[in-house]
């Protein structure tokens, strides 16, 4: 079942409310992602989308604005986050670093999210294991790791709407790993186990807080961490970048995919 979670244009959601994980051809999505992005559905809703400056998270900013919800983009960087605000009038910024275990608190205070996309993260140091420093190796679990598990705690004590959801955004590394990626595929599957037990405590709890766990299969070259990834990997083998772009790139945007999540989100 791993393997085939791995088949190139495939995205894994794991809902652990309903303990099942959906695997999406997200090529097939695409017409009926079209008919539903330009509705209005999250008007009056709340999102919040940690590392939502760039890449797949500004993909997400602009897909939930179009559809009429009130977003705050989160990112470390002040620069990238007033271009974007520029691109889309009304979206909210707020830049810090979400790894400080004071940011969920600073976040909830700007605005209490209904929905919670955390998707930052950093790029994993690119390395055959045996060329690996410890710090190399663990860069992952510092960064989206640390922002997952903060975040999660803190929506657990904070007083969140009622049907608050909270995506933590995963790899398709998690299932079947990234040998030139360090630590960055047990980061990522980790994630997938804080949206588990997250879900668990909230079910203890008696909270209405659903928490899933999003994991985009094949590389993305239009991002930064794409980028690296088919360097890396090209490099490996012997291959120019734009080779390997040619054999492995998922042909989903960036921008398809940030209103697909919204579709998964919405279904599940």
């Amino acid at each position: 079942m791993f393997q085939l979670l791995l088949t190139k244009h495939r995205t894994v959601l794991y809902t652990p409310k309903e303990n099942r994980t959906v695997l999406y051809n997200i090529e097939k999505k695409e017409e009926c992602m079209d008919e539903t992005i330009n509705t209005q559905h999250l008007q009056g809703k709340n999102v919040v989308v940690i590392g939502g400056s760039k890449g797949v998270g500004r993909a997400i900013v602009a897909a939930t604005h179009a559809q009429g919800a009130q977003v705050l983009a989160v990112a470390r960087k002040a620069e990238p986050l007033n271009t974007l605000a520029a691109a889309f009038p009304g979206v909210r910024v707020l830049a810090l670093d979400a790894s400080d275990e004071r940011a969920p608190a600073t976040v909830f205070a700007t605005l209490l999210p209904d929905i919670l996309i955390v998707c930052a993260g950093a790029i994993p140091h690119a390395a055959p294991l045996v060329e690996q420093t410890f710090e190399q190796f663990s860069r992952n679990w510092n960064s989206e790791v640390k922002m997952s598990l903060l975040f999660s705690q803190a929506a657990l004590t904070t007083p969140l709407p009622s049907g608050a959801t909270i995506i933590l955004i995963s790899s398709g590394a998690a299932m079947g790993g990234s040998p030139l990626s360090g630590g960055y595929a047990g980061a990522k599957r980790t994630q997938m186990f804080i949206a588990h037990y997250a879900q668990q405590e909230a079910e203890r709890l008696h909270l209405d807080v659903r928490f899933l766990a999003l994991a985009p299969g094949g590389m993305m070259p239009e991002t930064d961490l794409g980028t690296a990834a088919v360097e890396a990997y090209a490099s490996s083998v012997g291959l120019s970048a734009c080779c390997k772009r040619g054999r492995r790139v998922c042909k989903s945007s960036q921008e398809s995919r940030g209103k697909r999540l919204l579709d998964f989100q919405e279904r599940h």
